[in-house]
Order: C-alpha cells, then structure tokens, then sequence
C-alpha cells in the first residue's frame, strides 16, 4: 500500500524556497507516528531541506544527479526505482516534494493528507485531488491552540 504524505495550505501550497512556511508541531507529531519504520521516498531537495535521515525509517532519495550521495541513505534516480527498493515494506511513504507527488498521485493507494486552513505564499504546491478518484474515509478537524497557530484537519483518501 503506497501512502502519499503531506501537509498542504490553502490553494494546495506546499512550501515555498525549498523549506516549510508554516509550524504546526500536531502535524509533525503525526508524520513521525505514521512513518516511523517505514521507508519515507522524497526528492532530493525535500531530503536537503530536512538535512539528514530520519530516525526509525529508511531514507531513500531520487534525484536525477547519478554522482549524489547521501550517508545513511538510499539513493535512486527514478520513482519506479524507489518503490522496487520498498518493495520489502507493506506501506512505504511518499514524502514529497512537489515533482514527486506529481508522479506519484497516479499510483498512490492512500493519500494521508494535513489541511492547514490559513493561505501563505508559496512556490511548491501539491497536484490537485481529483475526487472522481479519490474517497475522502476521514477528517478529524482542530483549532488552534498554544502549540499549533492554525486550525487545521488530519483527512484520509483512498483510492476508489
């Protein structure tokens, strides 16, 4: 089962200057609980912006630089190639960025998905969902409070 991971904003942003606009630690919370012991697949820049390997999971990187090297990952230069490495994990993460969901909402089984309900400026932005193709199954809605600045909702799809 192929799980697409993301936390997007309003009209679909995703980041902007390679790094995450928005600080929601329920969110980061969550991605920690849901990826850990998996493999987590991301595009090189993703991998650059959080800097290192994530504990607990199996980093694999794609790029299309076929010198790049990263320690302590695996690195690969196609998503086919990245999801033939995961093959040996029942549900492994597509984390982003912005050209790897692209590529990947096609054959995503699962899209796992944070609304943060506040518009920032952005320059990455996730694909649309098109729901002829995708089920909303859950959506657990949140306000603001001390640690999170916005309101925001955890919502799941399958595919149909």
């Amino acid at each position: 089962m192929i799980t697409i991971i993301a936390a997007i904003a309003n009209k679909n942003a995703l980041g902007k200057d390679n790094d995450l606009i928005w600080d929601l630690p329920a969110d980061l919370k969550r991605f920690k609980k849901t990826t850990s012991g998996h493999h987590i697949i991301m595009g090189r820049n993703t991998f650059e912006s959080i800097g290192k390997p994530l504990p607990n999971r199996t980093t694999v990187i794609i790029t299309r630089n076929k010198y790049y090297k990263a320690q302590g990952c695996i690195v690969v230069h196609s998503l086919e190639e990245a999801l033939k490495i995961a093959m040996t994990d029942n549900s492994p993460f597509i984390i982003g960025g912005a050209q790897i969901y692209e590529q990947a909402l096609s054959i995503a089984d699962r899209l796992d998905i944070t609304e943060v309900h506040h518009s920032f400026e952005a320059d990455a932005f996730f694909p649309n969902i098109d729901l002829t193709n995708w089920k909303e199954d859950t959506r657990i809605n949140f306000e603001a409070d001390k640690k999170n600045k916005y309101n925001y909702s955890f919502v799941s799809y399958s595919r149909k």
